[in-house]
């Protein structure tokens, strides 16, 4: 990726979290936390991953009130940075966020079995 991309996909990240969190009323939408956006090289797709508080219910209502809410976006977008087209948005689930939990968790079992394990010796 280059670097004017990576630099518009920071900058998007930042007014990304301000507008969600600000801006949108939808009542769909629950509290969500934009994870990264990785532009295009040519700045005409932005790929935002975001996590959501909430079981997959919550998740999927998130989606749909974003999904409601894109032209919206898009034009805060617009407003905000200064680009001759905005990107096209397109919002995905940040699953390393679930993966790092799972992870976490299993390695907080392996440790309780062992302190368990080494009690009963």
């Amino acid at each position: 990726m280059n670097i004017r991309a990576t630099r518009v996909g920071e900058q998007m990240k930042k007014e990304m979290g301000e507008i969600l969190n600000r801006k949108i009323k939808d009542p769909r939408i629950g509290f969500v936390t934009v994870t990264d956006v990785q532009v295009s090289g040519d700045l005409q797709q932005a790929k935002v991953y975001i996590s959501v508080l909430g079981d997959a219910e919550q998740r999927e209502n998130t989606l749909k009130g974003l999904a409601k809410a894109k032209g919206f976006i898009r034009s805060e977008i617009g407003q905000r940075i200064r680009l001759r087209k905005t990107p096209e948005i397109t919002f995905e689930f940040d699953e390393s966020i679930d993966y790092g939990n799972r992870i976490e968790s299993l390695l907080h079992e392996i440790k309780k079995e062992s302190d368990d394990h080494q009690e009963n010796e």
